[in-house]
């Protein structure tokens, strides 16, 4: 970590190389590879640094304190580091953390890769679009993240091309694992022990895992790859400056349209101007539209890097489901890693005959704690629930449950937006995020063939009741598409490197731009993509556009 007063206080507003805008994962592969090779790199991160042991997972209110102040969704965990996100038209929330790190603070560290029918399913499927590079073309930077992060699973997958070998041993799958993989076997489907981006045994920064299970609060013993451990240190060692509670406020272009810098604002309240020479935009799905539309000018009306009029449109979210099943035995479904047991890919492929298009993840998670166990009783009457009774609930539940849940892929419509709300600002002023998104009939149809299967699995598995949660109120933070790459400038924002068609020393790197969403984890994909594009940054740095 860097506390130097300079990386506290910001420091002197030098001319950076490279400014990158956002602090988590795609920001901290991007500062780290350029810092690497040379270059000055300056980040504007709006959130702070956390300590691991702030985070509420060895401590015995975690499941209170997951409930506000580490709760996924910014609207509920209002911290100052957070905008709000305007969500009357949308069916389902998006999540996200700020801070160095990012979302990385809080996800779960499922660890996968898009199969290779994910980059071609307008050839394949006739919907979405086709991804400008293929699966075998991002192999060899999934390899390396992979390493980076200390992804720990097991090589063989058959759903999976040949070749991935993940760098530390698996996790144990435990007690639900085997339960869930028994009635996989039953009904002769797909399953795998699960790739987390947790360590199985100490690796570079990162302690081997204690098997908490509290992963989507944050890691206390500093076991998940978050990318303040794993990244960060790294590009600061090689003089990268961070300046933490800096909110962008507008990247700047100079009359030439190419990006000088960006307008950001501390804590307490100050304007500041970062220049630089190339600006990497990596604010997540969510904000990074936000600021490319606050960056509208004389120039670009419409919003930066705007000119196919996408900025914002095709948002991906992933909705998602489980059901759960409660078993007659201890099974100690509270240890981690949460992270995933075991993965299934079984529902993965379109198959037309089921009535939709695309498919699903499943993944065995743990169910937590006491408070976890409960809500499985929630449909209950209330002196069912309440008093005694809790007692014989919890001698039932707790610890005795396994969750399927299930990830969806949904397709890119241009319905789905985040735009500039009217009204809700930040709590500089700043226009907050709106947000208009429909779970399409296609997704519905989706969700509801695999809710279905997974019943058929937890009955195959001997569940002696199945609880059902058709469809999350918010998302997994699988934040998607809303600036998305493509070869040609009037159907596409930037390019299959991430450079911006309209600006070309802009460019985004994180989930933003991918053309379709797969239906697997992301954060793996977001990484290779921006290692892919970073480095063909510094391969180009010569011919590079820049300011004068």
């Amino acid at each position: 970590m860097n506390t130097s007063p300079e990386a506290q206080a910001g420091g002197p507003s030098e001319p950076a190389d490279v400014l990158i805008v956002g602090a988590g994962p795609s920001g901290a592969v991007a500062a780290r590879y350029l810092t690497e090779h040379g270059f000055r790199v300056v980040c504007l991160e709006q959130g702070d640094w956390v300590n691991p042991t702030e985070f509420p997972g060895d401590k015995p209110e975690w499941e209170l304190l997951s409930l506000r102040r580490w709760h996924h969704d910014p609207n509920v965990r209002r911290r100052p580091a957070d905008y709000p996100c305007e969500v009357s038209d949308s069916a389902i929330h998006p999540v996200m953390f700020s801070g160095v790190g990012g979302s990385s603070l809080l996800y779960g560290g499922h660890w996968m890769r898009l199969l290779p029918s994910d980059f071609r399913t307008a050839t394949l499927d006739g919907v979405g679009d086709d991804w400008p590079f293929t699966y075998e073309d991002l192999a060899p930077y999934y390899d390396r993240v992979d390493a980076q992060v200390g992804a720990a699973g097991v090589e063989g997958d058959p759903a999976y091309p040949p070749g991935w070998a993940p760098p530390l041993p698996p996790h144990p799958i435990g007690r639900i694992g085997k339960r869930a993989a028994g009635g996989m076997n039953k009904l002769g489907w797909h399953w795998w022990p699960a790739v987390n981006a947790i360590a199985s045994q100490r690796h570079g920064n990162l302690a081997q895992c204690a098997r908490i299970g509290s992963c989507e609060t944050g890691c206390p013993q500093g076991a998940k790859a978050s990318f303040d451990l794993t990244h960060w240190p790294v590009a600061l060692r090689r003089g990268a400056r961070l300046i933490t509670g800096a909110r962008v406020r507008e990247i700047r272009t100079n009359r030439q349209g190419l990006a000088d810098g960006a307008v950001y604002l501390d804590r307490d309240g100050v304007e500041h101007f970062q220049p630089a020479e190339v600006v990497i935009v990596a604010a997540n799905g969510v904000g990074t539209p936000r600021l490319l539309l606050l960056s509208a000018s004389g120039r670009f009306p419409n919003g930066l890097a705007n000119t196919s009029g996408l900025v914002g449109k095709r948002l991906m979210l992933h909705p998602n489901a489980e059901v759960t099943g409660v078993y007659d035995e201890d099974m100690d479904s509270w240890l981690g890693p949460a992270g995933q047991s075991v993965y299934s890919l079984e529902f993965y492929e379109t198959d037309t005959t089921r009535g939709f298009v695309r498919g699903a993840k499943w993944q065995v998670m743990p169910t937590g704690g006491p408070l976890r166990a409960l809500s499985l009783h929630g449909g209950a009457a209330f002196d069912e629930r309440w008093g005694a009774p809790v007692h014989e609930l919890m001698r039932s539940t707790l610890g005795r449950s396994l969750q399927w849940g299930i990830n969806s892929e949904d397709l890119p419509e241009e319905s789905n937006t985040v735009t500039l709300d009217e009204n809700l600002t930040d709590s500089d002023g700043i226009p907050s995020p709106k947000i208009n998104y429909t779970v399409s009939e296609n997704t519905r149809r989706l969700l509801r063939f695999n809710l279905d299967r997974a019943h058929e699995a937890h009955e195959a598995a001997g569940a002696v009741r199945t609880v059902e949660t058709p469809l999350w109120s918010d998302q997994p933070g699988h934040l998607l598409g809303t600036a998305r790459m493509g070869h040609d400038p009037a159907d596409s924002v930037v390019d299959q490197y991430g450079r911006a068609h309209d600006v070309p020393n802009l460019f985004v790197v994180d989930g933003s731009v991918f053309p379709t969403g797969g239906a697997v984890n992301p954060t793996a994909t977001i990484c290779a993509v921006a290692l892919r594009s970073v480095e063909h940054l510094v391969r180009q740095s010569r011919e590079q556009e820049v300011p004068r």
